[in-house]
């Protein structure tokens, strides 16, 4: 039996206590006893359900990354039939989540930053040296 679970029960023993007291001292002391453990659970939280939650990502890399972080943590991801191969499904908390992606997001931005650095090179290298964007031009109104 875990913390909160233990917490709920000696509350509910102490109400049935002091509901049953026949003297004042019997019920001044249920009352303190009720107010403690009502004090330590509003500390210790219930523990989080856990909740399906559905990432749709942009490339491969990015997935690559979130699967090996769920699966460090413990965690399964999955996809359901017919699903995008770049959707990772999971149950997990949300402060876990919540956390979780916080960090995903941080290392997804520094790998994709390293990954467009290379493909630059590598193109610049072999096919064109020139890698810059296209050029801006302004509409006409008259699409040819």
């Amino acid at each position: 039996m875990d913390d909160y679970a233990r917490l709920i029960e000696k509350l509910r023993k102490i109400e049935a206590l002091h509901s049953g007291a026949t003297t004042a001292g019997e019920r001044h002391a249920a009352a303190h006893a009720r107010d403690r453990v009502a004090e330590r659970l509003a500390t210790t939280s219930a523990p989080e359900p856990n909740k399906e939650y559905k990432f749709c990502l942009e490339n491969t890399w990015s997935r690559k990354l979130l699967i090996a972080m769920l699966r460090r943590d413990g965690y399964r991801p999955y996809r359901y039939r017919r699903q995008r191969y770049t959707t990772v499904m999971v149950r997990l908390p949300a402060p876990a989540a919540e956390a979780l992606w916080a960090e995903y997001q941080a290392l997804d931005h520094a790998l994709c930053g390293h990954l467009d650095d290379l493909a630059e090179r590598v193109i610049a290298a072999t096919v064109s040296p020139e890698a810059a964007d296209l050029p801006l031009l302004e509409s006409t109104g008259a699409e040819a």
